[in-house]
Parts: structure tokens; C-alpha cells; sequence
């Protein structure tokens, strides 16, 4: 079928330069006749973000897509890597972009911050969006309350992030899925009771060094040591026990189901297996997200106090100090981060049968 023909397209009419270059509208000048300069590039700055964040929604969204169903086939998890990559990618110029803002002077601001007011980064909701799409659920965050964070926003984008959490994210979806990984047991393996005995190994062998160089410690040396160690045979007992494992989750010290997490572990601790390749970029990508996301956070509470000192934020939160907090404490996926708590170096790794190497490799030949 032949291709219907159309219209030669103009590079300003595709892009619509007329409509986007003409929607910015310093306040200095519509309300005090007196424009100030650096107004411009802080609309500018701030409209820019807002595009990217449209785009990484865009790759976020048909992220929840291919999650969705019962399985994920694995070219879906190929274009996923990809995405989640494409996205770091953008996160590294949010955070380029901060630079571009700082060229403006505290006293620059000052000519123009107190017409934004109440105006704030709080009723962006595209980040709202974001956030809520990777798994930050507003009833999860610290520092704010949810009436707080869903009051600086309208009642048209507040009922947009209610219907939005109504979905599953990003972190339930992978949840999901990492849930559904085999591998780890089979009617004669399974790897978790030999994970078990190779970490009681290790720590045996610890504590044994500790008992060994007592002569160069004092008795508060040793007891700290044992008493570290004792805490490290906790942390790895309460990842191999179920009821300790949901204890920890209904405290909110851990977000995945044990399932989840140990099926992520496996895939970390055998991460150069063939078919687990493709699950471990997934998996590092989501903390390099997250990790960007961050930093971006805390760079920009860097930029306030630079801008503000101790002043509260346009939006009427603490300035810098909360977005300090906020940097740490609006972390999605932690449990993912911690996971390294539970690594072993790879000669001490438990030997895999047969059957389950041969699962994991690509074989072409018998």
C-alpha cells in the first residue's frame, strides 16, 4: 500500500517554536513593569526540567507496560535496560542544569522570588508523577505528611496522582516479577540452605581471626568486635527467616516481599551467569535512577541554601533543610541498595548443580 502522501514539514511548525518560545512571562514585568533579568532564565531553567520530566515519564510508563502482564519476555527486559538507561542519562543533565541556575546571584533572586510566592517544586507534578511511578506512594514519604504534600497541589492534579497510585509501580511490578524467578530450588537443590551453611562458615571463620588477635585488642576492642559480628549473624538471619523478614517489613525497615529479595540476591550473586545478565542490569539500573535522583535532590538543597541561607522555601517548607532530608529519606528502592550487605566473594560460593548451570547458560550443542 502505497504511503499517503503529506504536507513538507518545516522544522519551526513541527516543533511548534512559536507556542514554546512564547511562554515566558516574568512576573517582575507583568507585575511591576520592571523586569528582572535573571527572571527569564529561572522560567527557562524550570520549563526545561518539566520537558525532561514529561520524557522520563514517557520511558517510565511503557516500563509499567511491559511489567504488567504475568510475564516479562526477555527482549521486553532488553528495551526496559535500555530505557532506565536513557533516563540516567537525562537525570545526569538535571543535575548539569543546577550549574546553568547558579550563574544567577542570591541578590539576582531576590529581585524577583517574592512574586513566585506560594508558588514551589512541591506542585510539580510531573515529579510527583515520577516519584509515584517508581514507587514513592505519597502515604510513604517522611518529613511531610500526606495532607501537607496533596495540599499544595490543585484539585485537578491532586485527583491525577490519586488515580496514578491506584496503579501498580514500578517497585510492585518488580517485586512481582523478581518473585517469579526459578532457580534457587528444585526437588534435589535448594541454594538457600547452602547459602546458609556457606555464611556460617564465613562468620565462624571471623569470629575465629577475632579470638586469634585478641592480644592486640583490649577488652573493649574485642567486645565491640564480637558484638559487630553478632549483629552481622542477626542481619543475615533475618534475611533467611520469614517471620523476622515481615517483622522488619511492618516496621518499614524493608519494602520487598523475602521472596523478592532473595531472588534478587541470587541474581546478584550470579550475575555472570548468561541469563541472569539481563535481570542484573535491570536491577542496577533502578539504583542508578534512584541514585541520580538523589544526588539531584541533594544538589539542589545545595542550591537553596546558597540562594536562600536559612530562609523558608516560596512553597513555605524549611528551605534546604528539607530538601536535604528529603534526599535521603525519599529513597525507592534501599532494599535493593542493601542487598550488598549479603554478598560473598565468588570462590565462596555455593557450586551449582548441573541441571540448574545448564539452565542458566546458553547451550547450542549437546
Amino acid at each position: 500500500m502505497a504511503k499517503k502522501p503529506h504536507e513538507p514539514v518545516y522544522y519551526g511548525d513541527y516543533l511548534q517554536l512559536n507556542k514554546l518560545l512564547d511562554t515566558q512571562y516574568p512576573k517582575s514585568l507583568e507585575i511591576e513593569n520592571n523586569e528582572a533579568h535573571d527572571e527569564t532564565l529561572f522560567i527557562i531553567v524550570h520549563q526545561v526540567y518539566e520537558l525532561w520530566f514529561k520524557q522520563i515519564i514517557h520511558e517510565l510508563k511503557s516500563i509499567v507496560t511491559m511489567f504488567s502482564g504475568k510475564t516479562v519476555q526477555e527482549r521486553d527486559l532488553t528495551t526496559v535496560v535500555a530505557r532506565l538507561e536513557r533516563i540516567t542519562k537525562i537525570q545526569g543533565l538535571l543535575v548539569d542544569q543546577l550549574g546553568v541556575m547558579e550563574t544567577m546571584t542570591p541578590m539576582d533572586f531576590l529581585e524577583f522570588r517574592d512574586l513566585l510566592v506560594p508558588a514551589s517544586g512541591f506542585q510539580s507534578v510531573q515529579f510527583r508523577e515520577i516519584e509515584v511511578l517508581m514507587g514513592l506512594k505519597t502515604s510513604n514519604r517522611k518529613e511531610v505528611d500526606r495532607e501537607y504534600f496533596l495540599g499544595r497541589l490543585n484539585d485537578e492534579d491532586k485527583k491525577r496522582i490519586l488515580e496514578i497510585e491506584s496503579s501498580a509501580s514500578i517497585l510492585e511490578l518488580a517485586e512481582s516479577w523478581l518473585e517469579r524467578i526459578p532457580f534457587t530450588k528444585s526437588e534435589n537443590f535448594d541454594f538457600w540452605s547452602e547459602y546458609e551453611e556457606k555464611i556460617n562458615l564465613i562468620l565462624d571463620d571471623d569470629e575465629k581471626i577475632i579470638h586469634e588477635n585478641q592480644a592486640t585488642l583490649d577488652s573493649r576492642g574485642m567486645a565491640m568486635q564480637l558484638e559487630n559480628l553478632n549483629a552481622t549473624r542477626e542481619t543475615f538471619a533475618s534475611l533467611l527467616d520469614d517471620t523476622r523478614h515481615n517483622q522488619l517489613i511492618e516496621m518499614g525497615k524493608r519494602t520487598l516481599s523475602r521472596d523478592a529479595t532473595l531472588n534478587a540476591l541470587f541474581i546478584l550473586l550470579y550475575r555472570d551467569e548468561p541469563i541472569l545478565h539481563l535481570p542484573y542490569k535491570f536491577l542496577t539500573t533502578l539504583m542508578d535512577m534512584d541514585e541520580l535522583f538523589t544526588t539531584w535532590r541533594y544538589r539542589h538543597a545545595l542550591m537553596a541554601q546558597r540562594m536562600l541561607g536559612t530562609k523558608i522555601g516560596t512553597g513555605g517548607s524549611s528551605g534546604h533543610h528539607y530538601l536535604k532530608m528529603a534526599a535521603e529519606n525519599n529513597r525507592v528502592y534501599l532494599d535493593l541498595f542493601n542487598l550488598s550487605t549479603f554478598l560473598i566473594p565468588r570462590s565462596k560460593l555455593p557450586t551449582l548443580p548441573e541441571d540448574i548451570k545448564k539452565n542458566l547458560g546458553f547451550h547450542f550443542n549437546e
